[in-house]
Parts: structure tokens; C-alpha cells; sequence
């Protein structure tokens, strides 16, 4: 028992207080049907049915609900074009993230948002434009993007007030992990129009609570 111990209690120092204080989500999330999709891209696009926004096949964001204070530095993210398409399609980020537009295609693109979360026009631009054209997204809210140029382009970035989020695989399962302990509400976006009721939670430091939305 004392070999054992005295391999175990190098790992216990070299991990981190704050690590072993977290607590964790873990669950499903009932998914909708897979929408039909154009046959000319299979990448995990945004598609439109009944005027509703949604990723095919279908994903969910799962998010943490609470106060939080907001990031010390601005986090940076990025939203590609490449093969005419968004790279990804669905985009969660925290308010205050900064947003890089990237074109990998040999043409122009032009991105633009009239969300109300986020109004915005980039202008036409090639791959060699330098810095790569950015948006800072500091309203929480759902932000519709569009190419000006390529009309069946579109994918959305769902800007949140908190910094705990994931996204679900295509099977509806998810794990949230790095929370703080204490009592919250936890939510799931599904499409443009479908955000389950909150739940309540109670996290305790070093736990793994099972949360599923049907």
C-alpha cells in the first residue's frame, strides 16, 4: 500500500486544486430529424425548414445559465469559408469573443449579419487580405450569417453570456465539464426557434451530475 501511495501522491501535487474542485454535466439531448440537405455539400451545415435555422445533422449547444464575470482577455475565435461553405456552421461563443473570418477559397466573399444581435458587412475579399477581416460579438443573441455573393451560404454563431458551453455530437450526447460549484440553470439550444425550458442545477465541487433533455 505505501508503493502505491507514493506513486498516487506525485500525481495528486502536480494536479491542479481548481481541477479536482470542478464539477460536470453530462446527459442527451433529444435531437430533431435530420433535414434534407443540398446534395452538393455534406459538411455540418446550416439548413432551412419552416423558417427555422438549424445545423444538419442535427447538434444542440448546451450551456451553463448563471453570473459570471466577463473575461479578462478577449477570447478569439474563427469561422472559415472554404469550398463555398461556413467551416462550422454553428459557432457558439462567449460575449466578447472576437470572430475571424478566414477565406480559403480562390474568389471573393462577402460576409455579412442583420441580426439584430450583430449588424455587420465585411465586403468582398480574397484569400490574401491581411489582418483577416474580424467581428467582436458582444450581445448575447442568435447571429445569422450570409455570403452576399454565394446565396445557399449560411451559418449561424450563437453568442452567449457565459463562458461554459458545448456542443452535443450528432447523437445528442454531451459532457460539460470546468464548472464552478454551486447552484445554476443549464439550457439547451436546439435550432433558430427551440431552446429548452432551464433546469436547475446543484454542482458540487468534484461531481458529475446527469442532465437530459427530451
Amino acid at each position: 500500500m505505501r508503493f502505491r501511495l507514493s506513486l498516487l501522491l506525485p500525481l495528486l501535487c502536480a494536479t491542479p486544486a481548481s481541477a479536482l474542485a470542478q464539477a460536470a454535466i453530462e446527459g442527451r439531448v433529444t435531437l430533431l430529424k435530420t433535414r434534407s440537405a443540398p446534395v452538393m455539400n455534406k459538411r455540418y451545415e446550416i439548413v432551412a425548414k419552416g423558417g427555422v435555422l438549424a445545423t444538419n445533422p442535427p447538434l444542440a449547444v448546451v450551456y451553463l445559465e448563471g453570473e459570471f464575470p466577463p473575461p479578462r482577455v478577449p477570447p478569439l475565435a474563427q469561422l472559415a469559408q472554404k469550398d463555398l461553405a461556413f467551416i462550422p456552421g454553428l459557432l457558439p461563443v462567449q460575449a466578447g469573443t472576437r470572430v475571424e473570418f478566414p477565406n480559403f477559397d480562390d474568389l471573393y466573399h462577402n460576409i455579412f449579419s442583420f441580426s439584430p444581435a450583430k449588424r455587420f458587412d465585411l465586403g468582398r475579399y480574397r484569400p490574401d487580405e491581411k489582418p483577416v477581416p474580424s467581428v467582436t460579438f458582444d450581445e448575447p443573441g442568435l447571429v445569422t450569417l450570409r455570403c452576399d455573393i454565394h446565396e445557399h451560404m449560411r451559418a449561424l454563431i450563437l453568442v452567449l453570456a457565459t463562458p461554459h458551453f458545448v456542443m452535443t455530437d450528432t447523437d445528442g450526447r454531451f459532457r460539460l465539464g470546468g464548472l464552478p460549484h454551486g447552484r445554476y440553470h443549464v439550457r439547451a439550444w436546439i435550432d433558430s426557434k427551440t431552446t429548452t425550458p432551464p433546469r436547475a442545477v446543484d454542482l458540487t465541487a468534484g461531481e458529475t451530475i446527469r442532465v437530459d433533455f427530451p
